[in-house]
């Protein structure tokens, strides 16, 4: 059974830096397509950044340059580095873990639903206030 459970969340001001972590159990980055999406106030779920099977990591292009996903492999751990925050980045981030359906894996929520056996942390609230 896959857990995951996330944790730094916090407010901030824009401008600022962030690090967040999930803790993985019954999943792994070779096993399953793995990473960061977000949903923020009166928006849909979005992809933020996930690794392919073979770690390479895909970032949405808003997130590119400001955000960086890492792994540790001993730890079974994600980690999002989030950097130069802006209010628009204010949502609720869940670590996410669905099947590999392709060589790379999508940054498409749609694709990690429970019907497609995708599982979802329950989150950490990160606020930018401008």
């Amino acid at each position: 059974q896959v857990k995951l459970v996330e944790s730094g969340g916090k407010s901030v001001q824009s401008g600022g830096s962030l690090r967040l972590s999930c803790a993985a159990s019954g999943a792994t980055t070779s096993s399953h397509c793995m990473g960061w999406f977000r949903r923020g106030p009166g928006h849909g779920r979005e992809g933020v950044a996930v690794f392919d099977p073979d770690g390479t990591p895909r970032y949405a292009d808003s997130m590119k340059g400001r955000f960086s996903i890492s792994q540790d492999n001993a730890k079974n751990a994600l980690y999002l580095q989030m950097d130069s925050l802006e209010p628009r980045d204010t949502a609720t981030y869940h670590c996410v873990a669905g099947p590999i359906l392709e060589a790379q894996c999508s940054l498409d929520p749609a694709l990690y639903a429970l019907g497609y056996g995708g599982v979802w942390g329950q989150g950490t609230q990160v606020n930018v206030s401008s």
